[in-house]
């Protein structure tokens, strides 16, 4: 396990060091695709201030809750970001939006495209408090074309961008990846988007020119076309020779021996020994010299088509010995291949270890503080993940630190009227009246 995240004699330790250290991020975001784009600049120093809805808060701190009332799940992708509490349907929680975004330099959203219009907070409206605004949406379709209205999650993208039609086994239905990567492709396009765009406004600055407006441009993260653009020549393949591409299982098509192999001892491993100079090593290493021998076999294209006697022939070898004496094996001779991983495994790793890749923070569970680990920072600055420096905040955490410190302006929050009413000064009535929070 790494080093405590928190550690003060950390170089990383001091915020200010971080490359984006003074820029603020307004995120109004479910889920998982704008929050991660928030989570990857808050990751490198952006302070992110995150609005939830009161009392339930992003719907994320519910996915896969095993104790407590904040998921894992939610703790992961919110990290190093603040909570506020605002009911967008109500005026003063669009008015306190606007006053947080004309002290900020970026807004993430990802409502369904004119829902931000039907709350009053439309491009004009953030132009007019913050001109220099850098505007991010995230969205199922995008702003644009005849499927913009439609909601969607990562799911319907994948399938709508290719890549379900390529996940599985070929004699079963498409399956899907154990983790919403579509989500997570598109908050990393948004991320790139808002550094980008925040480079631009920079230079134009340097250069004398004006920045751009959210009238004028805003970075515009559809979720299946992100997932499309990681497709490879799924397009050109069928454009260019009408090839039609197949779920493979655990190969990738057209690419031979590259597969996942059972060992003696009851766990498998991935080799990737497709390339021709490594083919020849890797057979040698397996005890095939036939097969390396085999003019056949010499290039990609003729392994593929033999792939099934391939494979064979590996597992073969596989079987017979426990994991970790083919991955020596392997390992000596030069050949890509290595185990298949479970958190169990990951933890206790000596190279995610080595570079920080899993961090340790205190986390209240359920009323009792633990002791969790939390995925590192990628990618690596100065040969280790920067340090986590909290997990995701409890709902409204940051609400009086923001409004009374930010906005100087009294504050309205949950424990503000909860400790207004202890002191017995009728606060209790009035949260009770105009709600929590009230703002």
């Amino acid at each position: 396990m790494s080093r405590a995240a928190h550690d003060p004699d950390s170089p990383h330790a001091l915020i200010d060091t971080l490359p984006l250290a003074g820029i603020r991020v307004i995120e109004l975001g479910n889920f998982i695709a704008a929050p991660t784009a928030g989570r990857l600049l808050a990751d490198f120093g952006a302070e992110v201030i995150k609005i939830e809805r009161p009392r339930t808060g992003d719907e994320l701190r519910n996915w896969r809750l095993f104790a407590g009332d904040t998921s894992m799940l939610y703790r992961t992708i919110n990290r190093n970001k603040k909570s506020i509490e605002l009911d967008l349907r109500t005026g003063d929680g669009r008015a306190t939006v606007l006053e947080l975004v004309s002290c900020s330099d970026v807004l993430i959203e990802n409502f369904r495209p004119g829902t931000l219009d039907k709350w009053g907070l439309t491009a004009q409206a953030l132009t007019d408090v913050n001109p220099e605004l850098v505007v991010a949406r995230v969205s199922a379709f995008g702003q644009t074309g005849p499927l913009a209205h439609r909601p969607g999650f990562a799911a319907v993208a994948e399938a709508f961008g290719g890549m379900r039609e390529l996940v599985g086994e070929s004699d079963r239905p498409p399956s899907r990846v154990g983790v919403s990567i579509g989500d997570s492709i598109a908050g990393l396009y948004a991320a790139f988007g808002v550094v980008m765009s925040l480079l631009d406004r920079a230079r134009r600055g340097n250069n004398g020119l004006r920045p751009w407006t959210p009238m004028e441009r805003h970075i515009d993260v559809a979720l299946h076309e992100a997932v499309f653009s990681v497709m490879e020549s799924l397009v050109p393949d069928y454009s260019a020779h009408g090839v039609l591409r197949e779920r493979t299982g655990g190969r990738m098509q057209g690419i031979a021996p590259s597969n996942a192999y059972v060992c003696g001892s009851g766990d498998s491993v991935v080799i990737a020994g497709n390339g021709d100079s490594i083919f020849g090593r890797y057979m040698e290493a397996i005890g095939r010299s036939d097969l390396r021998d085999d003019p056949g076999l010499a290039t990609n294209a003729g392994r593929w088509a033999r792939r099934d006697e391939l494979d064979q022939a590996i597992e073969s070898w596989t079987s017979k010995y426990p994991r970790d004496e083919v991955l020596s094996v392997l390992e000596a001779a030069g050949v890509p291949a290595g185990p298949i991983h479970t958190a169990k495994d990951i933890v206790v790793d000596e190279q995610f270890a080595a570079r920080d890749m899993v961090q340790t923070l205190p986390v209240d569970v359920a009323g009792e503080t633990r002791q969790v680990a939390f995925p590192g920072i990628v990618p690596v600055l100065d040969q280790r993940s920067v340090p986590v420096s909290h997990p995701g905040p409890d709902l409204g955490e940051h609400t009086h630190e923001i409004v009374s410190e930010l906005l100087a302006r009294p504050c309205n929050c949950r424990a503000c009227l909860e400790a207004m009413a202890e002191l017995g000064n009728g606060a209790e009535q009035d949260a009770d009246a105009g709600g929590t929070p009230v703002l």
